[in-house]
C-alpha cells in the first residue's frame, strides 16, 4: 500500500518521504491512542479475546452483554479482531488473541445489520463525514436492512451489474468489513466480478493488466529516468502512467523530470494515451504547473484514512477536492497511493484496524472521483495504487500476509468503484524473498488488479525495496492472458516491439532500439550507427550511476539476462547483510568527539522486529546526554549532530561517506556563525525518533524564543549499490523542544547521500539551504517556490 517518502509541512513529499513518514511514523505522542502509546514505549498490547457467541448475536448485542452498554473501544476491538492476523493490528490494540476469537468476531459481524454499522462509525472525523455525504442514499436504502452475512452472499452470487446497483450505497466502514468475512478464494472471486474502467480506455477492464512505469533515479538524472522508460517500452510494458519518485522535491528539480517525461511522451505522440507524473507533494506539482504550464499531466498524492494522518502528509480534504475541481476541462486527473499501516505507524489510527482505515482512503478517493466526473469532459481519470508491503515488518512480515493484504485491498477498491492497481512489494527487512514475490504475484493475479508497478528489475534503484519488474509483466501476461491497454499496444506495434500477429519481435528487450526510434521521432537525421553509438554511451552512464537496465532475457523471455540476474541477487544478499550490520567500536571511536549511546533495542533482531524500541533512549543513554547538557552550562550550542546506524550501518561506515559530510557541514555552519556542539552523539540501534528524543532532552531548557536544531544522520534501507544515508533536519524554537512534541511533521530531509549518489559535500550544502529556510533566512532555490 506508505511509497510513497522534504518532510515539511510536507513540501515536496515524494515516495521517499512517504517511506520516511510511513516507515518510521509521525504525529505527536500526545495524540496516540493508549495502545499506540504502549506500543511505542515498547510495551506489548494484549490481544483482545472474544468469548462464545450466542445464537443470532451481533456485534452490538455482544458489547451490551459484556459491558452493559455500547462501548466504542470494545466495538473497535471486536471489528478489528475479525481480521486475518497482522502485526500492525496488534500494535493498534485490535488484534485477536487466537483463532477462536477471530471466528467469534466474524460470527458477530456476519449477524450485524448494515444500518447499525452505518450509524456507528468506527471513528468520526471530517473524512467520515465526507464518506457519509458521498454515499448514495438510494442505493443505501436497498441494503440497510441486510446483515453483513447477507451482503457477503449477495456479493459472491450476484452479477457485476447487480453489485454495481448497490455498492455505492455502502460506506467505507461497511466495505472495510467485507473482507473480514471472506477467504482468499472468495476475495479472488469478488475481484474477478467487478471492473471499473477509466473512461475511453481499457485500463481496469476485465482481462487487462496495465503497468505504472516507475523510472526512479538515485540522483533525479533525466537520462536515468528516460532510459528506464525506453527500457519499459522495449518489453511492451507501461500504459496507465509513467511516474517517477523524486529524490529532490524542489520545484525546479521536479520540473526538470516532468519535462523529461513529457518529452518522451510528446516525441512518440502519446499525450492522449498515457500520462506522466512526478510523485512530489501535490502542492509542489501545482507550483510546477503554474510556473511551467503544460509540464504536468496526472497529479499525485499519498492519502491516509484519518484526518490526523492526512495532516502528516500536509493534506486536507478541501485541498484535495480543490485540486480535483482544478482539473476542469483536462484529460488527466489524479493518482493516489495508499497502503495498510500508514496510520498506526504515524500514531494516527485512532483505535481503528488497518483494513478499515485502508477502506476509508478509498472512500476519500471515491468522493474525489465524483468531482472529477463532473469537471473532466471525457470522464474521471482517477486511479489508485495500493502499496501493499512498503512499510515493513511492523505492519506484517510474511508472503502469505502480503497476498492477503493485496486481495483485501483489491476487493475494497473495486467495491468503491475505483480503478485500483498494486505494488506487490516487500522491504528488505521482511521475510519475503525475490522468489517469494513471484509466488505472491501468482496468488494475486487471478483477482485481476488494474495494473502493477514496473521496474527494470525487482530492485528499485532509489527506494531500496522489492517490487515488480518489466519481465514479470511479460510472464504474467503470458500466464494469465492479460492484455495491455489497446491504444498502448498499438503503439508497441508501431514501435516494432510487437508484430502484427501480437508476437514479440527481435527488438524485444532492446532499449537501444527504442532510443533510436525516439531520436527519429524527434527528427534526428543521423545514421543508425551514430545514434546507437551515442545510445550505448548513455546507457553506460546510466548504469554507472547505479540504475540497472534490463536488456534481452535469459532462458525464458520473462527471465532477466544471467549477468543482471546475478547482480540483482548479489544486491539482495548485500542488503540482507547490511541490514544486520552494526557500528564497529573502532569506527565509533574514530568519530571526532563521539558520545556513544544506545536505545532500548536489546539487539539487532529486537531493533528490526520491534521498531518502537529503537525510538526510545536507554537509561544509560539518558544519563550520558544529561552529562553532556550539564557540561554546556548556560552556553547552549545552536545545534547537535546525531549519528545513527538506522537500517544500514554500512551506509555510515563506508569510506567517503560520513567524514566528508561532517567536515563540510561543520565548516559551513561555522562560516554562518551557527555554533554547534563539538560532540557527535552516536546511537546504536537508532531510529529517526531517537533523534527527536535527544533534542528534547538537550534543549528542553533552551531560550523559548530561540532556534535550536538536531541534524540526524542515519543509514537508509539497504538494497542498492549506494549504501546511502539521510539527514533529518529538525529546527524549532526552545518552547517546542520543551513541550516534548517533536515529530516528523516539523522535520525536513536530505536523502540518498553516498559517494555514488548525492555526494556528502553536496548534501551538506543542501542541509544548510534547508536550515536557512527553517530559520527564515533569505535563500536561493527555495524548495517551495523554485
Amino acid at each position: 500500500m506508505e511509497r510513497e517518502q522534504s518532510l515539511k509541512g510536507f513540501e515536496g513529499m515524494s515516495r521517499r518521504t512517504f517511506l520516511a513518514a510511513m516507515g518510521v511514523a509521525s504525529a505527536a505522542l500526545a495524540g496516540y491512542t493508549l495502545a499506540e502509546r504502549k506500543a511505542f514505549a515498547g510495551e506489548a498490547t494484549p490481544p483482545i479475546a472474544v468469548g462464545e457467541v450466542t445464537p443470532g448475536e451481533d456485534v452490538f448485542a455482544y458489547i451490551t452483554r459484556i459491558k452493559g452498554a455500547f462501548d466504542q473501544k470494545l466495538y473497535q476491538q471486536v471489528i478489528g479482531a475479525a481480521n486475518d492476523f497482522k502485526e500492525g493490528d496488534v500494535t493498534i490494540g485490535v488484534g485477536a488473541k487466537d483463532e477462536a476469537t477471530r471466528q467469534n468476531a466474524r460470527a458477530l459481524l456476519a449477524n450485524t445489520r448494515i444500518s447499525d454499522l452505518y450509524e456507528h462509525p468506527l471513528f468520526e472525523d471530517n473524512l467520515q463525514k465526507l464518506i457519509w455525504k458521498t454515499t448514495d442514499s438510494s442505493q443505501y436504502a436497498k441494503v440497510k436492512g441486510w446483515t453483513m452475512g447477507q451482503l457477503k452472499e449477495f456479493l459472491l452470487t450476484k452479477s457485476e451489474a447487480e453489485i454495481k446497483g448497490i455498492m455505492n450505497g455502502l460506506t467505507s466502514d461497511i466495505i472495510g468489513c467485507v473482507p473480514k468475512l471472506m477467504t482468499n478464494e472468495e476475495l479472488t472471486t469478488l475481484g474477478q466480478k467487478i471492473f471499473n474502467v477509466i473512461p475511453g480506455t481499457k485500463l481496469g477492464a476485465k482481462g487487462y493488466m496495465g503497468a505504472r512505469i516507475q523510472p526512479n533515479s538515485p540522483t533525479d538524472h533525466p537520462d536515468d529516468v528516460m532510459w528506464q522508460v525506453f527500457d519499459a517500452f522495449s518489453y511492451a510494458t507501461g500504459d496507465i502512467v509513467i511516474g517517477t519518485n523524486p529524490v529532490d522535491s524542489q520545484v525546479k528539480s521536479v520540473a526538470v523530470v516532468e519535462k523529461a517525461l513529457k518529452d518522451v511522451v510528446d516525441a512518440f505522440k502519446l499525450k492522449d494515451i498515457v500520462p506522466w507524473c512526478v510523485l512530489s507533494h501535490i502542492d509542489v506539482q501545482s507550483e510546477v504547473s503554474r510556473k511551467y504550464p503544460g509540464t504536468v499531466a496526472t497529479m499525485f498524492q499519498s492519502l491516509a484514512g484519518t484526518d490526523d494522518c492526512n495532516k502528516t502528509f500536509d493534506v486536507t480534504i478541501e485541498k484535495i477536492l480543490s485540486y480535483a475541481r482544478g482539473k476542469r476541462g483536462e484529460r488527466y486527473g489524479l493518482y493516489f497511493e495508499t497502503g495498510q499501516g500508514s496510520e498506526f505507524t504515524n500514531g494516527a489510527a485512532n483505535g481503528v484496524d488497518m483494513m478499515v482505515l485502508e477502506s476509508r482512503k478509498y472512500g476519500f478517493s471515491r468522493a474525489v472521483g465524483k468531482i472529477l466526473a463532473e469537471v473532466q469532459p471525457k470522464g474521471a481519470w482517477l486511479h489508485i495504487n495500493d502499496v501493499a508491503g512498503f512499510i515493513g515488518p511492523e505492519v506484517f512480515k510474511t508472503r502469505e500476509q502480503l497476498v492477503r493484504c493485496c486481495l483485501e485491498d483489491i476487493a475494497m477498491g473495486k467495491l468503491h468503484g475505483l480503478t485500483i492497481g498494486l505494488d506487490v512489494c516487500s522491504t528488505l527487512h521482511m521475510t519475503v524473498s525475490l522468489d517469494d514475490l513471484d509466488w505472491c504475484q501468482d496468488q494475486v493475479m487471478p483477482a485481476n488488479p488494474a495494473y502493477l508497478i514496473a521496474l527494470p528489475t525487482k530492485n528499485d534503484p532509489m527506494l531500496s525495496y522489492l517490487s515488480t519488474s518489466f519481465q514479470d509483466h511479460v510472464r504474467l501476461r503470458q500466464k494469465f492472458g492479460y492484455k495491455v491497454n489497446d491504444a498502448m499496444w498499438d503503439f508497441y506495434k508501431r514501435l516494432e516491439i510487437v508484430d502484427k500477429n501480437n508476437k514479440y519481435t527481435n527488438h524485444f528487450g532492446d532499449p537501444l532500439w527504442v532510443y533510436y526510434k525516439y531520436c527519429l521521432a524527434k527528427g534526428d537525421k543521423r545514421t543508425r550507427s551514430a545514434i546507437y553509438a551515442e545510445g550505448r554511451k548513455k546507457m553506460k552512464e546510466v548504469e554507472d550511476r547505479g540504475v540497472d537496465l534490463a536488456i534481452g532475457h535469459g532462458k525464458n523471455i520473462w527471465d532477466l539476462n544471467p549477468k543482471l540476474e546475478a547482480k540483482v541477487k548479489a544486491l539482495y544478499d548485500d542488503a540482507k547483510k547490511s541490514l544486520w550490520s552494526e557500528l564497529k567500536p573502532d569506527f565509533v571511536k574514530a568519530i571526532p568527539g563521539a558520545v556513544p549511546v544506545m536505545t532500548l533495542s536489546k539487539d539487532r533482531n529486537d531493533y528490526i522486529a520491534h521498531p518502537e524500541t529503537g525510538e526510545k533512549l536507554s537509561p544509560e543513554a539518558t544519563a550520558a546526554l544529561e552529562n553532556l547538557k550539564n557540561s554546556w552550562g548556560a552556553d547552549l550550542p545552536k545545534g547537535q549532530i546525531v549519528i545513527s546506524d538506522g537500517l544500514n550501518a554500512d551506509a555510515i561506515m563506508d569510506d567517503g561517506h560520513l567524514a566528508p559530510y561532517l567536515d563540510e557541514i561543520r565548516k559551513l555552519l561555522s562560516e554562518a556563525g551557527a555554533k554547534m556542539s563539538d560532540k557527535n552523539i552516536v546511537v546504536t540501534s537508532g531510529r529517526v525518533r531517537a533523534g527527536y528524543r535527544i533534542g528534547e532532552l538537550l534543549f528542553e531548557k533552551a531560550n523559548p524564543n530561540e532556534f535550536r536544531g538536531i541534524l540526524h544522520v542515519i543509514g537508509e534501507r539497504p538494497g542498492t549499490m549506494h549504501h546511502s544515508y539521510s539527514v533529518y533536519i529538525t529546527v524549532v524554537k526552545g518552547k517546542k523542544w520543551s513541550d516534548k512534541s517533536i515529530d516528523h511533521d516539523i522535520t525536513k530531509l536530505v536523502c540518498n547521500i553516498a559517494d555514488t549518489a548525492l555526494s556528502p559535500r553536496e548534501a551538506a550544502h543542501e542541509t544548510v539551504t534547508i536550515l536557512r529556510e527553517l530559520v527564515g533566512k533569505s535563500v536561493d532555490s527555495s524548495r517551495r517556490l523554485g
